[in-house]
């Protein structure tokens, strides 16, 4: 039950359509509801203004299936699934409409919403080889409702690459850095722009960056005012809080 069905809810108590103790009543059915793998919550998007979202590693296409399934027949216009393998999507596109993208590893099921956001969110890699964690954010992104463009392939190993694009990161409202190796884009990124800078370190990199933990050092221990660090690779995290951060008026 989202914001503008409790809404409606609340409007039939008052016009008499409802009594109170219906009304309580449905309320109490609809915080979650359990599939014995799982226990749906259907109250999230009432708590926290975005519905639950799949995690779709560990799980097996029959349970991510049946999960879709129980979200759409509660009325979940948009289902977002992340990390989910190609081989399960496969499976899971039989039973739900999905659209998959394999870079990003995500599932989406519904139809992408308008932007609805207050400006635009910057999703800028290191590397070509961090895109799976960019696309990963970008699209959670967008899903829930942001215009989101892209930088790929703008890292320091050659500056002038992002130097020459700085009227796009200067007009966005939240930077996304994703960076492996030693990080340094987060910092670089966060002395030059007036918002905040959401790092992402990814586990690219040689043998001394122990799979992201040197890029996670770096950018928790960067100098630059306003950069916020996520997990490992978490491409969602960011993109999720970025939506926060878009959205706040």
């Amino acid at each position: 039950m989202n914001k503008q069905d409790t809404l409606k809810l609340l409007q039939k108590i008052q016009s008499g359509g409802i009594s109170p103790e219906d009304a309580l009543s449905k309320l109490l059915t609809q915080p979650f509801e359990d599939l014995g793998y799982a226990k749906l919550d259907h109250h999230r998007e009432l708590r926290q203004g975005v519905a639950e979202v799949i995690y779709g590693a560990g799980k097996t296409p029959e349970q991510i299936s049946g999960i879709a399934q129980a979200m759409l027949e509660k009325g979940q216009s948009l289902i977002l699934i992340t990390r989910l393998p190609a081989e399960s999507a496969k499976e899971v596109s039989q039973k739900v409409a999905l659209k998959y993208h394999e870079t990003a590893k995500i599932g989406i099921v519904g139809e992408m919403p308008q932007p609805n956001g207050i400006g635009k969110i910057v999703v800028a890699t290191g590397g070509t080889s961090d895109m799976p964690v960019a696309e990963e954010a970008a699209l959670t992104a967008e899903a829930l409702g942001n215009k989101v463009i892209r930088l790929y392939d703008v890292g320091v190993a050659g500056l002038h690459r992002l130097l020459s694009r700085l009227d796009i990161v200067m007009d966005a409202q939240v930077v996304i850095a994703i960076a492996g190796m030693e990080g340094a884009l987060a910092s670089v990124l966060g002395g030059l722009v007036d918002c905040p800078v959401i790092g992402v370190p990814t586990s690219v990199g040689y043998g001394a960056s122990f799979n992201g933990l040197s890029a996670l050092l770096s950018m928790l221990n960067s100098c630059a005012s306003g950069v916020s660090v996520v997990n490992i690779d978490n491409g969602f995290g960011a993109g999720y809080l970025a939506s926060m951060i878009n959205h706040k008026r």
